[in-house]
């Protein structure tokens, strides 16, 4: 016996490719809010890289000048601001993706199985 998905692809293509382009619309949707998500996360991700190492080279700086010449307080304030910019691009990264990510499109595949379920077992 033939599944009667079979016969809906041989007789009518194109209300199956009516349902793929569907999905395919559904699964762009909820990947372009997810990756403007993940683009945040790698943007906060980069810039505390890069305030990480300026610190670490004005740090270095500031001890070799602190060193060679009398302390200043800039020697100090210049490479904390860094640093706090730092871990506050760390903190915002670290911040917990949704996780109803795809739920739609899930549920959607869900109750398709099921109806191809009981299709099938007529």
């Amino acid at each position: 016996m033939v599944h009667p998905i079979f016969s809906v692809l041989v007789s009518k293509p194109e209300l199956v490719m009516d349902h793929v382009a569907g999905y395919a619309a559904l699964a762009r949707e909820e990947a372009s809010t997810v990756g403007g998500q993940v683009a945040r996360c790698a943007i906060a991700w980069a810039i505390a890289g890069v305030c990480g190492l300026v610190f670490l080279i004005l740090a270095g700086v500031a001890l070799m000048l602190g060193a060679v010449h009398e302390f200043s307080w800039m020697l100090v304030i210049v490479p904390a601001a860094l640093l706090a910019a730092a871990v506050a691009a760390a903190m915002a990264a670290r911040k917990r993706m949704p996780t109803g990510a795809f739920t739609e499109l899930r549920s959607q595949l869900d109750a398709d199985a099921q109806a191809l379920r009981t299709l099938g077992a007529r």
